[in-house]
């Protein structure tokens, strides 16, 4: 703050309005008379250059050699000018122009389990959400145009732009990840929808080193919004990767397997993580004896900060020495010095070590019920704690592909999950989890609603009828057969649902409510906390009985992938229900089980409404038939929907609460967080 004082009071101002020495040091809370970019809060530099009628000269962070040293397979670092692009992003900070150093200190439940919040940190895309979450700016490209029919996508990157590493990055990088890596099935089974268009797959050009073009079968106006708020990167170092693919390479295999790997692919999968999630650990860190002998630790990355410890406890990240944003002031971004994620499974530890202040930032994980005490301790502990609303519901619904024949048929019986629904009290939810700051609303696969779901479908599937729902379970024969108390399935045999749940998808309170409604009601109901990473191998195993998770995404969102009103209704990371109807899909029928005509249905409108552009009446009018195929087939039984707790250090400067708690704009990204500041 102190820098930020000293610098504005030596600023001068000449008759014309023009900075006569050095660039403005611009923020959000004070623009000092600079005309704002084409984007909001963010400038090229150009752009900014030109607004303030100055020159910016850059500087680095002290520390960057000693970070540098520590990124193996990195060499000495050239001068800054040699690192940045020959135009940096140059960013607006919110408050002030922050002061290099400091540990941001985060936390998350185990290796790939509540991690998201934290990597969104460091996260960056080819465009973003800005924090009014509605306009797209640019940010790893410099700039994007679609054509008039929404069938091509163009986007322009920054000449002279680096990877980590040092190497430069491309418009072949951007082919390569989709040509090489997301449509390669040695590397990816199968490319989730935000990655086709009409369901097909779609060409991805690279037409020179700065110009990258996204062809389409059909029109996908949604495409852009899809991809602002993704945690997949749709860039990979073709440089670093395509040494080991034998389809950019002809010696890929060779030079793997002269590392050790049994050839590219495993080589590739070695280091990507053989999925688009990056969040992966990194094996070759964990596995020190191998290090020596390979090209790097890590693949190279765009990121603001890259991992140079990965072990079971924790991880350790420090600042990107190519990263390509600069403050107004011209210092490199990030400000901070490294980022420690502690892997700690126990929620209570983890409230205590938000409550001993031990902790910078903290989203993902920290759920309503857990507010009143880390509300209580913000004096002591030196954190502020805001509760923001959710996008998503929680929700609770039953494996449509059970192996067990006879569940196979109850549970798709729309019949039997209506009983189920209707069961369930979400007043008593609302009360006892939420303090009555909750809503119940259904589950119709969008959140908020849009204008297009009528008044009647923002009530459905929501009412308490425990009479009516002991009823509906007497006529489908799910009675107690055997006089134990409990009801059993249709013919006798014994009803248990062992409910597992974790806590970054559901409450523990949530939960528990639910499995005593369905007690009332007869239906012996046991209720199993694991982590995300063991719930959703077992989800993905078919193994559930019971799914729960959140469910629903922005409109945005839904208009670029269509996977809610797909068959199993999610990705890896979301609630699904169905996968062998879902394997019946993927493998043309020749493994699975063949789903119901509904689903097709229902997955054959999304597509078709995805070729519509907002507001027109072909997408009002689909989008309301849409939502109401969702409340006919309830795949998912919805719960309460409430605000959740945003923790943060009273250290931490430049930072803003997100606008809603929600993974569906990917936790901070949208809020910069590249800015943030640390001060004891």
């Amino acid at each position: 703050m102190k820098r930020y004082l000293l610098a504005t009071a030596a600023v001068l101002m000449t008759g014309t309005g023009a900075f006569a020495a050095g660039c403005p040091e611009v923020t959000v809370a004070d623009t000092m008379g600079v005309a704002s970019g084409a984007w909001p809060q963010q400038f090229e530099l150009t752009e900014f250059q030109a607004n303030a009628s100055c020159t910016l000269s850059f500087q680095e962070n002290p520390s960057i050699a000693a970070h540098n040293a520590r990124i193996f397979g990195n060499g000495d670092l050239p001068p800054l000018a040699d690192r940045l692009p020959s135009e940096p992003l140059v960013v607006a900070p919110y408050e002030m122009t922050g002061t290099y150093g400091g540990v941001l200190d985060g936390m998350s439940n185990a290796t790939e389990s509540g991690t998201s919040d934290f990597m969104s940190t460091r996260h960056v895309n080819l465009i973003r959400f800005s924090d009014d979450l509605t306009t797209i700016v640019p940010m790893v490209a410099k700039a994007y145009e679609w054509n008039d029919d929404f069938t091509v996508l163009t986007f322009t990157l920054r000449a002279g732009h680096k990877w980590s590493d040092g190497s430069a990055f491309t418009a072949a990088d951007v082919a390569f990840w989709y040509n090489n890596l997301m449509m390669d099935t040695n590397i990816i089974e199968s490319p989730r929808d935000l990655w086709l268009a009409g369901g097909e797959p779609m060409v991805v050009e690279a037409l020179d080193d700065v110009t990258v073009r996204f062809t389409m079968a059909a029109p996908k106006p949604g495409l852009l919004a899809g991809m602002a708020a993704d945690y997949t990167q749709p860039f990979q170092p073709s440089g670093f990767l395509g040494q080991f693919h034998p389809d950019i390479n002809p010696d890929g295999h060779a030079n793997a397997q002269a590392l050790g790997f049994e050839d590219g692919y495993e080589a590739i999968n070695y280091y990507y993580g053989a999925s688009d999630w990056k969040d992966v650990p990194s094996p070759i860190l964990r596995d020190a004896s191998r290090v020596a002998s390979l090209p790097a630790a890590v693949v190279p990355t765009l990121e603001s900060f890259i991992t140079v410890e990965d072990d079971t406890e924790h991880r350790y990240f420090v600042p990107n020495p190519y990263f390509f944003m600069v403050d107004t002031a011209g210092n490199q971004l990030p400000y901070i010095d490294g980022m420690n994620e502690l892997y700690v499974r126990d929620n209570e530890v983890r409230i205590l070590k938000m409550l001993n202040g031990e902790i910078d930032y903290k989203t993902q994980n920290v759920n309503l019920p857990d507010a009143p005490t880390l509300l209580d301790g913000q004096e002591a502990g030196n954190y502020t704690i805001d509760l923001r609303p959710q996008i998503s519901v929680p929700t609770v619904g039953f494996n449509l592909t059970p192996a067990d024949p006879v569940k196979l048929a109850l549970y798709n019986n729309v019949d039997f999950r209506r009983a189920m629904s209707l069961a369930i009290n979400r007043d008593e939810i609302n009360a006892v989890a939420f303090f009555d700051l909750g809503v119940a609303i259904p589950a119709i696969g969008i959140d908020p609603a849009p204008s297009f779901v009528t008044a009647e479908q923002r009530a459905a599937n929501i009412a308490y009828d425990p009479v009516a729902a002991a009823a509906g379970l007497d006529a489908l024969g799910v009675v107690d057969a055997n006089s134990d108390g409990w009801r059993d399935l249709p013919g006798g045999g014994e009803l248990i649902l062992n409910i597992q749940f974790a806590t970054q998808g559901i409450s523990a309170a949530e939960i528990e409510l639910v499995a005593q409604s369905w007690r009332d009601v007869g239906i012996n109901a046991t209720v199993k906390e694991v982590t995300s990473d063991e719930y959703r191998a077992a989800q993905s195993a078919n193994e559930l009985d019971v799914v729960s998770w959140r469910f629903g995404r922005p409109t945005a969102t839904v208009a670029s992938n269509p996977q809610v009103f797909t068959v199993p209704f999610g990705d890896f990371f979301d609630v699904r229900t169905g996968m062998l109807y879902d394997q019946w899909n993927q493998t043309g029928g020749v493994e699975g089980i063949e789903p119901p005509a509904w689903t097709a249905e229902m997955a054959a409108a999304v597509l078709e409404w995805q070729t519509y552009s907002p507001g027109t009446a072909e997408y009002d009018s689909l989008g309301t038939a849409l939502v109401q195929m969702m409340i006919d087939a309830q795949p998912l039984i919805s719960l309460v929907q409430a605000p959740g707790p945003i923790y943060h250090s009273n250290n931490l400067h430049n930072f803003r609460a997100p606008n809603t708690w929600s993974y569906d704009y990917y936790w901070h990204f949208p809020y910069r967080p590249t800015q943030w500041s640390l001060t004891e």
